[in-house]
């Protein structure tokens, strides 16, 4: 090609490039954009955790119960849901601070009315005060005469309040009440539940009522909180501490109802961290969680993941019978009575020992008869429990916890929601948020299950069922559509 034509092929060449160059943006532009859109996504997320602390405030407030109050809780969970989204497009260094002060403020919630869903706090108070008096709680119900000196205005109110009647008063005779759901009956809860209760009492101002339980549970709430923000910060991804941290059921159930499964809660996540390292201080840990509630024993198979010698399944086995055992035994010493109160008498009156006679293994008794239900139960239980113990990975325990956990939520269907405020912390340790469709099953059996029927949570668990598998479903199709992509490039270059 002769030199004159080729001299305007590159003057054509070069105006190209320098129009490209021109439309460009520069560094400082890009800087700023992403400036824009970070200051954007921090706002935004912003915006949702005051629509969900607002309408947290407005239901705690409210008189709604039942079916109402479900549909408030409901809102507030889609709320959650999308800010938890909104935050994955925070930047890492405004993470932290978002996480925290929205842990605040939701946490906060929790304390702007009496318990709003349940009367579990004032056995809490009552525990507390009796131990305080040097009686052991697990010898005297609350209606026991013997302890008719110990009796305070605000846990039994005066005849007048009783028989003006409310459904959160529980007769005793001869016209006097209590605040105390089955004051009949002998306390269940564990060793280190009853130390709280009674640490609690002694730290309490006269006259502060149910707000010391709640204040107290606030302060273990936001220590999960916090735990959650270290041990994901160091693996990486803080912003999945969202999930315990603004979850309704924290609020609702852990602060305002101040229910106990909060400080399980805490030394449950310590003992699932702790066991990665030190496996000995991990057994510890989980026995100190389940003397706090029973429930954290489904941790155990989540504890000895991926665990190969006999001696390393002594050290998290041993260590947890070791403590627990310690535990009981001052009570043991110094009661007259069982240290473990009604619970015999509490797994039969939820009907865990007949399935015919309640909603428990509602999803269960759809595949098998009434008959059936327990030992499948028990069989599949087993059966995921073996699995997690041979196939789970060691350095993420909670991965485990989290499968057996939910597994034996969907196979029992629990009445109570505030079960799941153990499955609220694994999610957020593992990320897997398709089983917290579980902890809102949970509300709707015990919330709307009265006004609707058992129907109502069978469907509500059903659903979860659906959500937990189809994540699943969803995860494992994307891990072998990556493994396969690379062998798929490679044979395209062949």
């Amino acid at each position: 090609m002769p030199r004159t034509a080729r001299t305007p092929l590159r003057s054509a060449r070069t105006r190209l490039r320098t129009a490209r160059t021109r439309l460009r943006p520069s560094a400082r532009t890009l800087r700023r954009v992403r400036a824009c859109a970070a200051a954007s996504a921090a706002v935004v997320g912003a915006v949702l955790l005051a629509a969900l602390t607002t309408t947290l405030l407005a239901l705690l407030r409210s008189d709604a119960t039942g079916v109402g109050f479900v549909a408030g809780y409901a809102v507030a969970w889609v709320l959650f849901a999308a800010a938890v989204v909104a935050v994955r497009r925070v930047p890492a260094r405004m993470v932290v601070p978002l996480v925290l002060a929205g842990a605040v403020a939701v946490t906060a919630t929790g304390l702007v009315a009496p318990p709003r869903t349940s009367t579990d706090a004032y056995r809490y108070a009552w525990d507390g005060r009796v131990q305080a008096a040097g009686v052991s709680p697990y010898d005297h119900a609350p209606a026991d005469p013997a302890l008719a000196g110990l009796r305070d205005p605000w846990l039994f109110p005066d005849r007048a309040t009783c028989a003006h009647g409310s459904h959160d008063l529980a007769a005793l005779g001869d016209g006097l009440c209590t605040r105390i759901n089955r004051p009949a009956v002998h306390t269940i809860y564990p060793p280190v539940a009853e130390g709280w209760f009674l640490l609690v009492h002694s730290l309490s101002p006269t006259g502060v009522r149910h707000k010391a339980l709640q204040t107290g549970a606030a302060v273990l709430s936001l220590s999960v909180t916090a735990l959650l923000v270290l041990v994901l910060r160091r693996r990486g991804d803080p912003r999945r501490a969202a999930w315990w941290a603004w979850c309704p059921a924290v609020p609702v159930e852990g602060v305002n109802n101040a229910h106990a499964d909060v400080l399980a809660v805490l030394f449950a996540v310590c003992a699932l961290v702790a066991v990665t390292r030190r496996r000995a201080a991990g057994g510890f840990l989980l026995g100190l969680a389940i003397t706090a509630k029973l429930l954290p024993a489904l941790l155990v198979p989540g504890a000895l993941s991926g665990v190969r010698r006999p001696r390393q399944a002594l050290a998290v086995l041993g260590a947890a019978a070791g403590t627990i055992a310690a535990l009981y035994l001052p009570y043991v010493l110094l009661s007259r009575g069982s240290v473990l109160g009604y619970l015999g008498g509490y797994a039969e009156e939820e009907g865990y020992d007949d399935a015919g006679a309640g909603s428990r293994y509602a999803l269960v008794r759809l595949v098998v008869p009434d008959v059936w239900a327990m030992p499948a139960v028990l069989l599949g239980l087993a059966v995921v429990s073996v699995l997690v113990v041979v196939r789970g990975d060691p350095e993420r325990p909670w991965r485990g916890a989290l499968v057996t956990t939910g597994t034996a939520f969907l196979l029992l269907t629990p009445g109570y929601s505030w079960y799941a405020l153990l499955l609220v912390a694994l999610v957020a340790l593992d990320g897997r948020g398709e089983w917290l469709g579980v902890a809102l099953a949970g509300a709707v059996a015990y919330l709307a299950g009265p006004e609707l029927g058992s129907g109502a949570a069978t469907a509500a668990y059903g659903t979860a069922a659906v959500a937990a598998y189809g994540g699943w479903w969803l995860r494992r199709r994307g891990r072998r559509e990556r493994a396969g992509a690379p062998a798929a490039a490679e044979a395209g270059r062949g």
